[in-house]
C-alpha cells in the first residue's frame, strides 16, 4: 500500500509544487538564490504541470515540514540542517548548486554570470577571441553548457580549444585580468592573488563526453593527429555509454534507481546485446520483462534521441561516481570520475 505521506513526484516536480505553493513573491525570492540550471529545471517542471492532486501537494508540504522539524533540534549543525532541508525540497541533484552557493559563499558574479547565458550567445561573444581565452572561459562552464557552446564555434578551432583545455592547470591573476577585459561587463574583477584551478584532462574529457558523436570523433581525430599522447590521455578519462558494462552489479542497480524507464528504453535502443543483458540481470524478473516489452514495442527513433538519453544516463552515472556511490570503469581501466 502506498504511503500517503510520501509524494510520488520526482525531485524537480516536488520542488515545483513547493514553489507554486509558496506564492509568486516568496517563490521568486527563493529562485533568486538559485543557479541557472536549478531555475531552468524547476521552471520547466512548473510549466509542464497541468493537474496536481491535493494529495501530492499535501504530501510535498508535509515532507518538507517534517524534515524541517526533524532537523531543527538542538545539536544539529547549521550546515547539515541547510543541506538536509534543501535536499528534501529539491532532491540531491537539484540542490547541489544551491547548497554550494550557500555553504561555500558562491554567488552569480564574474564568470559565473556566463552560466545564465545561452550557449549560442557565449559562442558569438568568443568567436573572434584567441583560442586560449576561449579555453579558459569554457573551462569555467559546466561540461554540458561548454559542449553546447563548442558546437557554435568554428569547427577549425574546436580541436585546438579542447587541447588547450586539457593542458590547462591554472590561471594566473594576469590571465583573469585579460579575461575580465574581454568579457567586459559580463565579468567582475578578480583581485585574488591565488591561482584559479580550471581546465585539465578531466574537464576536456567531460566536455567531449557531451559532444555529438560524429563531432566528438572528428575533434578527437584532429587532436590525435597533433598530439597522440594527449589524445590518449583524454580518451582514458572519457566515459561512453558502452562503458556501463564495466560497472559492477551493485553499481548498475544503484544507477537504475536514479533513471526513468523512458530514458532507459531510448538509451538501450542503441546498446549492444551484452549491455542489455547486464541491465536485465540487475532488475527484478517482472521489471526486466516489462523493459523487454517496452523495447520491442518502441518504434524507430532518431539517433539524436538515443544519444540524448544515453548522455542523460551518463550524467547520472558521473554524479553517482563523484559522490562515491558507484565506480566507473572507463576505457583506461577502473577510475573514479
Amino acid at each position: 500500500m502506498a504511503d500517503s505521506n510520501k509524494s510520488s513526484l520526482e525531485g524537480a516536480e516536488r520542488a515545483a509544487v513547493f514553489m507554486m505553493s509558496l506564492g509568486e513573491d516568496a517563490a521568486a525570492e527563493v529562485m533568486r538564490h538559485m543557479g541557472p540550471k536549478e531555475v531552468q529545471r524547476i521552471g520547466s517542471a512548473m510549466a509542464s504541470m497541468e493537474r496536481i492532486s491535493r494529495t501530492d501537494v499535501n504530501a510535498v508540504l508535509k515532507e518538507f515540514s517534517t524534515h524541517v522539524q526533524e532537523q531543527t533540534s538542538l545539536g544539529v549543525g547549521a550546515d547539515d540542517y541547510v543541506r538536509s532541508v534543501l535536499q528534501s525540497a529539491l532532491g540531491d541533484e537539484k540542490a547541489g548548486g544551491l547548497i554550494d552557493r550557500i555553504l561555500l559563499g558562491r554567488n552569480s558574479k564574474g564568470i559565473d554570470a556566463l552560466k545564465w547565458m545561452d550557449p549560442r550567445a557565449i559562442a558569438d561573444m568568443l568567436r573572434n577571441e584567441h583560442p586560449q581565452i576561449v579555453a579558459i572561459v569554457l573551462s569555467h562552464l559546466d561540461a554540458d553548457q561548454a559542449s553546447e557552446t563548442m558546437v557554435y564555434l568554428p569547427s577549425r578551432v574546436q580541436a585546438d580549444i579542447v587541447m588547450r583545455i586539457a593542458t590547462l592547470d591554472g590561471i594566473q591573476p594576469s590571465a583573469l585580468q585579460e579575461l575580465d577585459e574581454i568579457l567586459d561587463r559580463q565579468l567582475s574583477g578578480n583581485s585574488a592573488s591565488q591561482t584559479s584551478m580550471v581546465g585539465g584532462l578531466k574537464t576536456a574529457a567531460n566536455i567531449m563526453n557531451l559532444m555529438d558523436g560524429s563531432r566528438e570523433a572528428e575533434i578527437m581525430e584532429t587532436i590525435k593527429d597533433n598530439d597522440a599522447d594527449l589524445s590518449g590521455r583524454i580518451e582514458e578519462l572519457m566515459f561512453v555509454f558502452e562503458n556501463l558494462i564495466d560497472i559492477d552489479d551493485r553499481g548498475i542497480q544503484t544507477l537504475m534507481r536514479e533513471i526513468s524507464t523512458e530514458s532507459l528504453v531510448l538509451a538501450l535502443k542503441g546498446a549492444d546485446d551484452e549491455l542489455k543483458d547486464k541491465i536485465f540481470r540487475n532488475m527484478s524478473k517482472r521489471a526486466a520483462e516489462m523493459l523487454r516489452e517496452d523495447l520491442e514495442a518502441k518504434g524507430p527513433v532518431r539517433v539524436s534521441e538515443v544519444e540524448g538519453a544515453q548522455k542523460e544516463i551518463l550524467a547520472v552515472a558521473r554524479r553517482l561516481a563523484e559522490n562515491g556511490e558507484i565506480v566507473l570503469g572507463g576505457q583506461g581501466g577502473e577510475a573514479m570520475l
